[in-house]
């Protein structure tokens, strides 16, 4: 069973409350830190090894570390709890059941950082958590966590909450950048970098909500204690929001030590496929990511146990791996349509593209046209052809991750369901009442044998 770390204490009645979240030791974290120096917090953050918890998976301490220092200028901290990506929902959950977890690693990182103002920039359709993040505010203010001379040690520190708008593109920090400072939610070309010039070309580090949560058990317990639990680069915990056709969706704390298999099947996660139902495919880190057929998601293309961990699902690359994402696991039974599904994926990108580059703007259009003839038995084989094409040109080719995020689950989908597409193709009239279904995407996969 995983040990946890930031769920501990998720399930205490009154959690949300200061008062309650202080018994349970709750800002111990805060005390510790501000007796520290700046550079101790960053370096105690990088032995940690501790990754970017929205779907880059970059070191934070590193992260932390290049953030410029000019004479005079303030430096802010922003919390991206944006949250837009289709299939994730573990921010939420952390913020709407343990706000001041949050708030606690901000003052700490806020610290670390010299950000006097910090920002929690959250998604627009987070409308009720907002209320719920300004009253823990309230509340660490009153009890002197918040505000002028924190604990008596001169640091001052203000954590404002920015509602967006509902568009998708601001999670992307330099587009969340825009957003808050008041303008239309367009990514920056970089450089320069956050870090250089961010809010209000201040600098500035943008990071998860998972991540700043992350920083709480790393300040109490020590980097390198952190840095034990997990496996490889994969250190610490991570939240896995769980959703599809399995039978206990929600929100997971794992140690990444853990087969996909048994995340899946076993009765403390998801506890198996819903409706006595086979596993076709898993999209494993949010609808940005590779789609995997069984075959390729339960064990490697070498035939190894494939483990939740970012090294492990990046096994193979994109010819047969996919990623960690920002941990939206989403499972497909035999059921479910991969063309369909697909195909309401570059729905989704296609409109929620800001139209800034022309691969973007013009090839989401195309994906999503073309993939419609096809769902709907009026496409040809030429569509295929001229689908991949068109996500190769998108994927790269944009200032912002948004065109990868479109392009890599169409190329995907073909690379490993093309019979699917195929048949829809060949099948018009009966691909409109019937599901092409597993077909051979649970069949072991044939590894040679090397001499």
């Amino acid at each position: 069973m995983t040990k946890k770390i930031l769920l501990k204490d998720a399930n205490v009645p009154g959690i949300k409350s200061f008062d309650v979240y202080r018994r349970q030791g709750g800002y111990s974290s805060v005390e510790k830190a501000l007796k520290m120096k700046q550079e101790e917090i960053v370096d105690e953050v990088k032995k940690s090894g501790l990754r970017g918890r929205g779907g880059a998976g970059f070191p934070t301490g590193l992260k932390w570390s290049f953030i410029a220092k000019p004479a005079g200028v303030p430096r802010h901290l922003v919390v991206n709890a944006d949250e837009s990506e289709p299939g994730t929902f573990k921010d939420r959950y952390l913020m709407e059941f343990i706000p001041h977890l949050l708030l606690e690693g901000m003052i700490v990182s806020s610290f670390a950082l010299g950000s006097n103002v910090s920002y929690i920039y959250i998604r627009g359709e987070y409308a009720w958590i907002t209320n719920i993040l300004e009253e823990a505010i309230a509340e660490a203010k009153q009890n002197g966590f918040l505000g002028k001379n924190i604990m008596g040690s001169g640091f001052d520190c203000e954590i404002y909450v920015q509602r967006g708008a509902g568009a998708y593109i601001c999670g992307e920090e330099t587009a969340l950048i825009e957003s808050l400072e008041g303008n239309r939610g367009n990514p920056r070309i970089k450089p320069p970098f956050p870090a250089v010039k961010g809010v209000w070309e201040r600098p500035t580090v943008v990071n998860n909500v998972e991540t700043i949560a992350a920083v709480v058990p790393i300040i109490n317990e020590g980097g390198e204690a952190y840095a034990k639990i997990g496996v490889g680069k994969s250190t610490g915990s991570k939240l896995i929001s769980a959703c599809g056709n399995i039978n206990k969706p929600g929100v997971y704390e794992i140690d990444m030590t853990i087969s996909v298999e048994e995340f899946i099947y076993s009765d403390e996660y998801c506890g198996g496929i819903s409706n006595g139902k086979r596993l076709k495919a898993c999209i494993p880190g949010g609808s940005s990511v590779p789609i995997l057929p069984a075959n390729l998601l339960l064990t490697t293309a070498k035939g190894e146990k494939r483990l939740m961990n970012y090294e492990s699902l990046a096994d193979g690359g994109f010819a047969t791996g996919t990623m960690m994402g920002s941990g939206g696991f989403i499972v497909l039974d035999e059921d479910q349509c991969v063309v369909k599904h697909t195909y309401t994926l570059a729905r989704f990108y296609r409109h929620e593209s800001c139209g800034q580059c022309s691969p973007c703007r013009e090839g989401t259009g195309w994906l999503e046209k073309l993939l419609h003839k096809i769902e709907t038995g009026k496409g040809a084989i030429k569509d295929i052809d001229l689908l991949w094409d068109v996500q190769r040109r998108i994927e790269g080719n944009t200032i912002c991750p948004l065109g990868d995020a479109a392009a890599w689950p169409v190329a995907a989908a073909i690379r490993h369901f093309r019979d699917e597409f195929e048949w829809h193709v060949k099948n018009p009239a009966e691909c409109l009442t019937t599901n092409y279904g597993l077909a051979h995407y649970a069949d072991p996969v044939h590894v040679p044998v090397v001499a």
